[in-house]
């Protein structure tokens, strides 16, 4: 299979309801200012293009999973702080409860991501659910690729798992697989309407 583009989704109007909750581009900045780095240092600790960083800041570029893992690596934070406040309170037993349908979401071309738990910092798992809005692996610009592993359970619906090193592998409501997330992969629907899914990712 012919190695894909890095994958590259525009944000949604300011007007839209995704983007009044939230700004992922004022956040970046402030995250960024806050650690006193210009754009051009903060290119060079993420290892993200400083024209890319600037897109983002000014919400004219969505992330991928893969662009946002390198902004909290560069950056020293955990992935869902990108998108919710740091709380900076460490108290032993943690716990948080993300009710049906109220998490964070993020809108890519090809997924509607919902993060769960996002006002945990340092987690060792980034967890959420997508719903799987492609139909064929066409539809991504290239493959999704980024650090650690992954396991992906299917809530609703039937989806196929495109891998760089296996065949598709199609999978079920209670299927699920686990694999090394540095592999190229994608995810695409086969259902009638869109799968659900659930992600568990661990950076290594």
């Amino acid at each position: 299979m012919s190695r894909l583009r890095p994958e590259a989704g525009i944000l949604p109007p300011v007007s839209s309801p995704i983007a009044q909750q939230a700004s992922f581009g004022e956040r970046l900045r402030a995250l960024r200012q806050a650690r006193k780095m210009t754009l051009q240092q903060a290119s060079k600790e993420t290892g993200v293009a400083q024209s890319t960083l600037s897109k983002m800041e000014n919400n004219q570029l969505s992330p991928t999973f893969n662009l946002m893992q390198k902004l909290a690596l560069g950056l020293g934070i955990d992935m869902p702080q990108l998108f919710a406040p740091v709380h900076e309170a460490r108290i032993s037993g943690r716990r948080s409860v993300t009710k049906k349908q109220q998490g964070r979401e993020h809108l890519t071309a090809t997924y509607e991501h919902e993060l769960l738990a996002t006002e945990l910092d340092s987690k060792r798992m980034v967890p959420f659910k997508s719903r799987v809005r492609a139909r064929h692996l066409d539809e991504f610009g290239g493959w999704v690729r980024h650090e650690g592993e992954e396991l992906l359970l299917v809530l609703e619906g039937d989806v196929l798992v495109y891998t760089e090193e296996y065949e598709p592998l199609p999978l079920s409501e209670g299927d699920s697989t686990y694999f090394d997330s540095t592999m190229g992969h994608a995810v695409v629907s086969v259902s009638k309407d869109d799968a659900l899914v659930l992600w568990v990712c661990v950076a290594q």
